[in-house]
């Protein structure tokens, strides 16, 4: 059953933009931002230098806009899904307060300029890299959207679509950081954490997704389940954190102090959620990770400053 929210279309620009931008929820970007930020640092503070300020803006435009796009085809591709859910109905297209045509408009925008940006590096710093990649960068945060209709990984594709903002922003900086294992400790660490954390947050539509065929790890496999395979996720992603502060010559205690927090607060996470309670979800999925995010890249970025004083 479609669950209608009749809207009065939004008829000016700024109220188009701002609408895209609280229907994509910009205030998520905290999740990838920091570890793109400090894997920019690390690969900087490889070659014994920090990251210059156009290189420092670069990255932060580029996640910016990659996320736009990839969040922008989400509500494409999911808006008639969205229609029959009553959590999502409100969002801007099922409402009718959007049309396709602009928020079409807007992620092809936002992906020319994503191109444009990574070509930047080829101007600033002589790398063509960046702007190689670029297409097939969208093109795997695009595929997220459509991974929910056939298979349960669909949560583990998110944390590598995530995990690719370390790893981009280190091919961005420093190519040659990549022949190390500290940026593929930290991506196992992104990956595992989103994955881990988008199984509970899919607790929330089990029956909805269940109506509808749909592959979350709950719908498909069951709760209990899904729910261990989230603690595993988590388990793996502190234990690349460990080895990331073990192998990284620029991390030390104040990364170590903040990699136990993490641990903490990861337990609190799924003590949040124990016996598959939804009604602290937006606490375990905001707030925690939230948090998480900030506090690991924060304390990154102060390790590897100090280290280069």
């Amino acid at each position: 059953m479609t669950v209608t929210h009749p809207a009065k279309p939004i008829d000016t620009l700024p109220g188009k933009l701002a609408a895209v931008a609280g229907d994509i929820k910009l205030s998520h970007t905290v999740f990838a931002m920091p570890f793109a930020l400090m894997a920019t640092f690390l690969s900087a503070g490889s070659v014994d230098r920090l990251p210059s300020f156009g290189e420092f803006g670069l990255i932060v435009l580029c996640m910016f806009l990659a996320r736009t796009v990839a969040m922008t085809v989400n509500r494409l591709a999911d808006a008639g899904l969205d229609s029959s859910n009553p959590r999502t109905a409100g969002r801007t297209l099922p409402s009718g307060r959007l049309d396709r045509r602009f928020v079409l408009l807007t992620t092809v925008i936002c992906a020319a300029a994503f191109v444009a940006a990574a070509g930047s590096f080829w101007l600033l710093r002589g790398n063509p890299w960046p702007v190689i990649l670029s297409p097939l960068v969208l093109a795997y945060l695009a595929g997220y959207s459509y991974t929910k209709r056939f298979t349960w990984l669909c949560h583990i594709y998110l944390g590598t679509a995530l995990a690719l903002s370390p790893i981009a922003a280190v091919i961005a900086i420093e190519p040659g950081y990549l022949g190390v294992a500290e940026p593929w400790l930290l991506t196992g660490m992104v990956a595992c954490w989103v994955g881990g954390f988008d199984v509970i947050y899919a607790l929330q539509d089990v029956e909805h997704d269940r109506s509808l065929g749909l592959y979350s790890m709950p719908a498909k496999l069951g709760i209990h389940r899904a729910l261990w395979i989230s603690r595993s996720l988590h388990v793996i992603a502190t234990a690349c954190l460990l080895l990331l502060w073990d192998t990284s010559p620029a991390l030390g205690v104040v990364f170590l102090a903040a990699s136990i927090l993490t641990l903490a607060l990861l337990l609190l996470e799924h003590a949040l959620v124990w016996r598959s309670k939804t009604h602290h979800i937006n606490a375990a999925f905001l707030t925690v990770n939230g948090v998480i995010s900030l506090l690991l890249g924060a304390a990154g970025i102060v390790e590897v400053v100090t280290s280069l004083k």
